[in-house]
């Protein structure tokens, strides 16, 4: 008897949305309420130790207390245990808010990173996100990119809690330093190298920083914070204040740069005195102006690459009326301005379907010939693959996809893997292969500089449709 999953307040599992080293997420729909929610699955084996149990516990308990506009809603939990006579998969089951707006990172061109404006909108709710975590008496540990999320509205999401800790009574208000060492070294503060105790709150603040550095410039500034890595050693000796990416800043926003970046955490800007500091006291219209156009305030760079040309070649997002004004042209749950005018929706095999990444493109040959071509490019750019393997479509034998798995480390020494995905398409004039990365680990960025070389590549580029 195949394991099947369980219902989770009423939220039956639908489709894979991605997942990491530990976890997947999952499409989670509640049909009768007419509601959409992801679900993150988090494998139960009996050889799970206390230890990872008590991590799964704390990370339930201190999500579920998160209330907050910029932090993901935590709605529930099941835990299936594995053993039982159960005939769901053994696991536990969180049903979150989904980020319809998909990673905020997908949407920025790397190596040029978006406008202070812009830059200054997003960090914003960032900062407020982790003021209130902090309030909670939480610290996150883990700011980076793959883990600030967008919603519908295009509002910034902090999410995933699974390395945070409680740091703080916030009854008392006494709190505790931390001891253990964890996080992606581009994004953890200069402290956690050594072997001392840690106060909790100015981590998350060094991430912060290093959040509003990639946003502005769509790259990390340094691989680790040690001087085994020479961006970092320059920038302890200033040295790299008149070099590119640095120049690029106005005096204000590289103040408030170097301020979240102190090297010494007791002279490090609080989230107080973030909120305080003249670059975020700027005046900006942004908010005012409406979802659609802080959607393409977001993407202008991505734009003006070109790169807007690959994801969407054959139709504009909007229909025009008789007054001159856009509206949608179909209604589905992750349907708004915000996310139309991402262009987050894809015409398939099976119609125009919702995709929140933007790190695909279509073809003129179908899937049996691209595929080695694919393949070809892939290993031309040091891409390690898995041989494809064929999906079937359930509802349709005529359907389906055809995957492989890829893998490899980006310029920062990261890891990354993932899927590109291979189906058939035919729409209008057009018809060929829709071709999508879909990331399940690694820098969003990264992810994205690894599509624009495959559809760049020689074997690849002649064929791709674009505007």
């Amino acid at each position: 008897m195949s394991l099947k999953f369980p219902l989770v307040a009423g939220f039956k599992l639908t489709e894979r949305l991605g997942g990491g080293s530990f976890a997947s997420v999952y499409r989670a729909i509640n049909f009768e309420e007419e509601r959409v929610g992801a679900c993150k699955v988090v494998d139960l084996t009996p050889q799970a130790t206390d230890e990872e149990r008590r991590t799964l516990r704390k990370e339930m308990k201190s999500h579920s207390r998160m209330h907050h506009p910029n932090v993901i809603e935590f709605y529930n939990a099941v835990i299936v245990e594995p053993g039982s006579s159960s005939a769901y998969y053994p696991a536990v089951y969180m049903l979150l808010e989904m980020a319809a707006g998909g990673d905020l990172f997908d949407k920025i061109a790397p190596e040029m990173g978006i406008g202070e404006d812009i830059a200054q909108f997003y960090f914003t709710q960032l900062l407020s996100g982790v003021r209130y975590i902090h309030s909670q008496g939480v610290c996150h540990r883990d700011l980076k990119p793959r883990n600030i999320l967008l919603d519908a509205a295009g509002t910034l999401k902090i999410c995933d809690f699974g390395l945070c800790s409680i740091f703080k009574d916030v009854k008392s208000e006494k709190t505790r330093q931390l001891t253990d060492r964890c996080g992606s070294l581009p994004y953890v503060a200069p402290e956690l190298a050594g072997d001392e105790p840690y106060d909790a709150e100015p981590i998350d603040v060094w991430g912060c920083g290093i959040i509003l550095f990639t946003i502005l410039t769509g790259s990390t500034p340094w691989d680790e914070p040690t001087k085994n890595s020479s961006d970092f050693h320059r920038y302890l000796r200033g040295k790299c204040f008149d070099e590119d990416p640095w120049s690029r800043f106005s005096p204000d926003c590289l103040s408030i740069l170097t301020g979240l970046l102190a090297v010494d955490p007791a002279g490090r800007l609080t989230c107080a005195q973030a909120f305080t500091h003249p670059w975020m006291l700027r005046p900006s219209q942004l908010a005012s102006q409406g979802p659609a156009a802080i959607a393409h305030k977001l993407t202008e760079n991505l734009r003006k690459q070109g790169d807007y040309d690959y994801i969407d070649p054959s139709e504009a997002a909007f229909d025009v009326d008789e007054d001159g004004d856009s509206t949608m042209k179909s209604a589905t749950p992750h349907q708004t301005q915000f996310t139309q005018s991402l262009l987050l929706f894809s015409q398939t095999q099976s119609g125009k379907r919702y995709t929140p990444q933007l790190t695909r493109f279509y073809t003129s040959v179908g899937p049996g010939i691209l595929l080695p071509l694919i393949e070809d490019a892939l290993a031309s750019l040091g891409v390690k693959t898995k041989p494809a393997e064929h999906i079937p479509d359930k509802s349709n034998p005529h359907r389906g996809l055809v995957q492989i798995r890829i893998g490899g480390y980006d310029q920062r020494k990261l890891m990354y893997k993932g899927y590109v995905k291979l189906e058939n398409f035919s729409y209008q004039q057009y018809s060929g292969t829709f071709c999508l990365m879909d990331r399940d680990q690694g820098n969003p960025i990264s992810w994205r500089q690894l599509w624009k070389a495959l559809v760049m590549s020689p074997g690849i580029q002649p064929l791709v449709l674009r505007k």
